[in-house]
């Protein structure tokens, strides 16, 4: 059987999207950093295999996938059982809603806490005018998916899936923020049962883990080194949460990029 190669950064919700999926399935594989990961000029089979230089991108024998719903859905297709997605088309229409929302919306929010506190783009009184917002923010979603799940176990249904695999990424890295779902409420006793399971607990532990070499990083982007991408729901939540000025700051210093190459 072909190799399967994930190139990924363990902070990435998106390449853990895919982490869970592939364990939940058993399914072996080789998780790689990519080459130059957050220069905006990687390279090697990362860079032939997505385009966008953005992670995940998975490659299997001949094939190349990347983005993270794409790739899923080529894990689903290729190895069906367990079954990710629910049976029904109206439940899969459902969680890839959930999908959509935590990836387009709410994982700005917690890129966004990351600029501000690994590379510290805001200091002072704008850092906590912009953090005391993406709280709000995190918690009118926390309100969202409250619906979204209702009265049911796992927001796949019956038993833990696309829909799960789809959210806990986010919260747990909202939470490394201290921004967590009310204690008490069934999103709380949710993302606590999320989490004991072994293929989200190893995910977040790469992931704490990864934070480590987080130090001095801000360092490296205002000499240059790292150009963060700020791809358009990012950016949206750069201007409307009061960090016009750091995108403006950012595009002069050319230390953010947008997606796709030549950018």
């Amino acid at each position: 059987m072909a190799e399967l190669i994930l190139y990924e950064h363990p902070l990435s919700p998106y390449a853990q999207k895919v982490k869970i999926s592939l364990r939940e399935k058993d399914v072996p594989f080789a998780a790689r950093l990519p080459e130059g990961i957050g220069t905006g000029a990687t390279g090697g089979g990362f860079a032939k295999a997505n385009p966008r230089g953005e992670v995940p991108a998975l490659i299997h024998g001949d094939v190349q996938i990347f983005d993270s719903t794409i790739i899923l859905e080529y894990i689903e297709d290729v190895w069906p059982e367990p079954a990710m997605l629910p049976r029904a088309a109206a439940e899969r229409a459902r969680v890839r809603m959930i999908e959509d929302v935590m990836d387009t919306q709410f994982e700005a929010i917690t890129w966004g806490l990351g600029e501000l506190n690994f590379f510290r783009r805001a200091e002072g009184a704008q850092k906590d005018a912009m953090e005391a917002k993406a709280r709000q923010q995190a918690e009118a979603f926390f309100g969202v998916l409250e619906g979204y799940l209702g009265d049911r176990e796992w927001f796949n249904g019956g038993r833990f899936g696309w829909g799960d695999l789809s959210v806990v990424p986010y919260l747990n890295g909202a939470a490394g923020f201290g921004i967590r779902p009310a204690a008490g409420s069934r999103l709380a006793a949710w993302l606590d049962r999320a989490n004991v399971r072994e293929s989200v607990a190893q995910a977040q532990r790469e992931s704490v883990a990864s934070i480590t070499g987080m130090n001095q990083v801000d360092q490296a982007v205002k000499a240059g080194l790292f150009k963060r991408q700020y791809r358009d729901h990012r950016l949206e939540w750069m201007m409307k949460t009061g960090g016009t000025d750091i995108v403006l700051k950012g595009l002069e210093a050319g230390n953010i990029r947008f997606t796709g190459p030549g950018t």
